[in-house]
């Protein structure tokens, strides 16, 4: 919701990747009554009245992130640039990436409100709208996952590796790119399984919405119902999930420690310069006008 404080934009890119957090809405900007979601797509037209109450909350609720959720984003990234400097070991970095949740989480309660004063007013067009979006969303990530070769798969997931760990480290020699293609090679990336929860969690996105919309429930029922969503979206009822999601944080985790262990005393010094950067950007947006 918040892709444009640059902190939380580039903060994304490097901490969610090993959090496997799932996201119903990635809500970029409102337009009119239009919202759109971080790659131009639009995901619902609001009636006037839904479009004043999201404009509003969402402003108050990017103003209490600002005042008391980005300190707490400050800290975590004083802690590794204390860290960057030295070796480090998998368990340290995923006990960062740990501390994360509960930032996600208080984001996703301040949203609740919101959610709950929405959700029972959306029309079955609003609906079928979304429903539109998620199918071509799996339809997407099928033809990139599914319908790809198995090096195929193991050049995009590189890639979208290498994306995110050059702007911190600056260029990697071919040495730590060979150490970075071969921790992919090894991977225990499922993409059977990666899309199996994909898809439960878009009809449970829907289905919920639409025991809302069908039964017209009580507040109290509503609240019972979209909690339960989010809940679900944090963690899997799926065990086999769970249990390779948390397999597949240790292992990024262990691939990111043994790169910045092999890492240059320049490499490292660019490193701490950029976390600097978020921090600086963290710092601005914290004082800057609402």
């Amino acid at each position: 919701m918040f892709e444009d404080d640059p902190i939380v934009q580039r903060g994304l890119a490097v901490f969610t990747p090993a959090l496997h957090i799932y996201y119903p809405f990635s809500i970029a900007r409102g337009e009119g009554t239009a919202v759109f979601s971080t790659d131009g797509r639009r995901y619902l037209d609001f009636t006037s009245v839904q479009s004043t109450r999201v404009r509003a909350d969402l402003n108050t609720l990017q103003n209490w992130h600002r005042q008391h959720e980005l300190p707490l984003y400050v800290a975590t990234l004083e802690k590794l640039q204390g860290l960057a400097g030295a070796e480090v070991s998998a368990g340290q970095l995923c006990a960062v990436a740990d501390e994360l949740r509960p930032r996600l989480q208080a984001l996703l309660d301040g949203a609740e409100p919101t959610v709950l004063a929405i959700s029972p007013t959306l029309t079955p067009a609003q609906l079928a709208h979304l429903t539109q979006h998620f199918d071509k969303r799996a339809a997407k990530w099928r033809e990139e996952w599914l319908a790809s070769t198995a090096l195929e798969r193991r050049d995009r997931r590189f890639k979208q590796l290498l994306e995110r760990v050059e702007p911190f480290y600056g260029r990697l020699d071919k040495t730590q790119r060979a150490q970075l293609q071969s921790a992919v090679t090894d991977s225990i990336f499922d993409v059977d399984l990666t899309r199996r929860e994909l898809l439960r969690r878009q009809q449970d996105t829907l289905q919920t919405l639409r025991r809302v919309l069908g039964d017209r429930r009580d507040e109290t029922s509503v609240r019972l119902e979209m909690r339960g969503l989010i809940d679900r979206a944090m963690v899997s009822p799926d065990p086999d999930y769970r249990q390779y999601a948390a397999r597949l944080q240790l292992e990024t985790c262990t691939t990111l420690a043994a790169l910045h262990n092999r890492s240059t005393p320049g490499q490292r010094q660019h490193l701490t310069e950029a976390l600097k950067d978020y921090e600086s950007d963290a710092h601005s947006l914290m004082t800057s006008p609402h």
